[in-house]
């Protein structure tokens, strides 16, 4: 039994980043943009995969190990200050946030 083909798993890659990306820049709540950066991280480390499978090395494996420990590091101080940001301001909104400054 054979994989997939390496272009299609690039493929997905590269819609799912497209995805991460409308996300990030379409949506205006916290959370949401820390979703979408989920998705593109996660993008990324499939398409370290595919190119690592597609050369028969582990490397792509390796970058995708680093991939999720750097996930896992967002998605704590993320939250953290998404959990500050809310108890400070009672929104999420990231345009109501401008008054942070200084």
């Amino acid at each position: 039994m054979t994989g997939a083909p390496a272009m299609h798993a690039l493929a997905l890659a590269a819609v799912l980043l497209a995805i991460g990306l409308a996300g990030v820049l379409a949506r205006r709540n916290l959370i949401f943009m820390l979703m979408s950066l989920e998705v593109m991280l996660n993008a990324s480390g499939l398409a370290f995969v595919a190119a690592g499978a597609r050369w028969g090395r582990a490397d792509g494996q390796v970058m995708f190990v680093l991939i999720l420990a750097l996930a896992a590091a967002e998605v704590a101080v993320g939250l953290g200050l998404a959990l500050l940001v809310y108890r400070r301001h009672r929104t999420l909104d990231v345009d109501a946030l401008s008054e942070m400054r200084g």
